[in-house]
């Protein structure tokens, strides 16, 4: 097997075990391309991606840009094999679709065509697909259309959330795409066209990760739980927004209207279109996370209304 040159583009958390995977491996990472540091945090504290982050540590030079198309002038004269692009959070275009010998790898976190797009992960989740993936295939000029070279799949279950279950596949898709690159190496790779439903999955928005009560149960947890941690589940009490953070389907209780608070002995319910949510952990405006219990302590000694 001959060594790549490889150039490795990412930027969150979910791109890292691919660039320490491969940067442990028998090929040579080139650059690291991400995004610019970006402001983090109450203190808007301008703060580097985690991919950079773990480039320096690895000694790897890193690039920084908003676009590709931004740095055409110092990728295209270098030589490089292939490249290896990890939710890097933009396209690539020509002329550097085609500038490595061999084009792109994407690692794509779903079960492609199912899921082509920025969420896959969390769209999955609220779907309330039983399964989801991780998908390595070659970049082409259309949305996540390219064919696939290997796959990996788990179960979402009925409690984890996108971001456990992105937590994983990050980890088990980086040795995905190490084996397909050293495949390529060997020239024993195999890509096969995409087969079956194309289903979306656009970037998600605040919107999408209001919380409405008067859908079934089910359905208000797989909402839930798709869009935990980002953007973050939310309802309206009073005229202030809590966030949630943790919530269970309490199936021996007895039916509430849609939205309605109350007190079971240590647990708090809010009433769904079938049976109840228990609110597990909890986030008011203005102060921390907290257990469910400790926000309702604070209750106003009459009804606690409803959320919206």
């Amino acid at each position: 097997m001959t060594a790549l040159r490889l150039v490795v583009a990412g930027s969150p958390a979910a791109a890292v075990p691919t660039l320490t995977t491969l940067a442990a491996g028998a090929h040579a990472i080139e650059r690291v391309i991400t995004r610019p540091p970006a402001p983090q945090g109450r203190k808007r504290i301008l703060t580097p991606t985690p991919v950079a982050v773990e480039a320096e540590r690895l000694g790897i030079p890193v690039l920084a840009a908003r676009r590709l198309s931004e740095l055409e002038p110092e990728l295209l004269p270098l030589s490089v094999d292939l490249g290896v692009i990890v939710a890097y959070g933009g396209l690539v275009r020509e002329p550097l679709l085609s500038w490595p010998r061999l084009g792109w790898i994407n690692l794509h976190f779903s079960l492609l065509p199912r899921w082509r797009g920025a969420a896959p992960v969390q769209h999955a989740v609220m779907a309330g697909d039983a399964e989801t993936g991780a998908t390595v295939f070659q970049l082409s000029e259309g949305l996540d259309e390219g064919d696939w070279f290997a796959r990996v799949t788990t179960p979402i279950g009925a409690h984890r959330t996108a971001g456990s279950l992105l937590d994983e596949l990050s980890r088990s898709g980086a040795q995905l795409v190490a084996d397909v690159v050293d495949q390529l190496a060997a020239g024993t790779a195999v890509a096969r066209p995409q087969v079956g439903e194309v289903t979306l999955a656009p970037k998600l928005q605040r919107d999408d990760a209001a919380l409405r009560f008067d859908a079934p149960a089910e359905v208000v947890h797989a909402r839930l739980r798709g869009v935990t941690p980002e953007p973050g589940a939310y309802c309206v009490w009073g005229e202030q927004a809590l966030k949630v953070h943790e919530a269970a389907i309490a199936r021996d209780a007895a039916p509430l209207p849609p939205g309605a608070l109350r007190r079971d002995g240590s647990r708090v319910l809010v009433g769904t279109a079938t049976e109840p949510l228990e609110l597990l952990r909890v986030q008011p405006a203005g102060r921390p996370s907290m257990a469910a219990a400790d926000w309702a302590r604070g209750w106003p000694a009459e009804a606690p209304g409803s959320v919206t």
